[in-house]
């Protein structure tokens, strides 16, 4: 298989497919579901709630991390993790613009 050639594409469908990707992961969507409902957390709290190895937890934050789904401060030992909003605004945006688009379409198929 070739390399994906990331130029053809908009940056915005570059960046929603980032996003996207950082999401398919049934444990990273259990933590962002987690986040939700509380309004900060130690990384502890997350490995408690998941159920997963420490090391597990910290590999799926570096992800949400790095494709800035979440954002984290550090507190002396401690790591906060929160949503970050920005991010969720992006990806509200283009789903919506999907549903839009399915509604004023005349169910071709």
């Amino acid at each position: 298989m070739g390399i994906t050639k990331t130029e053809h594409f908009t940056e915005e469908q570059n960046e929603i497919s980032s996003l996207l990707k950082a999401l398919a992961h049934p444990a990273r969507i259990a933590i962002v579901e987690y986040l939700l409902s509380v309004d900060t957390c130690i990384c502890n709290d997350i490995v408690a709630e998941i159920g997963l190895a420490q090391a597990t937890v910290s590999q799926h934050l570096k992800e949400l991390k790095n494709a800035e789904i979440i954002q984290g401060t550090i507190e002396g030992k401690a790591i906060c993790y929160c949503i970050n909003p920005k991010t969720f605004k992006k990806m509200e945006h283009f789903i919506g613009q999907i549903f839009y688009k399915i509604d004023q379409q005349n169910n071709c198929c």
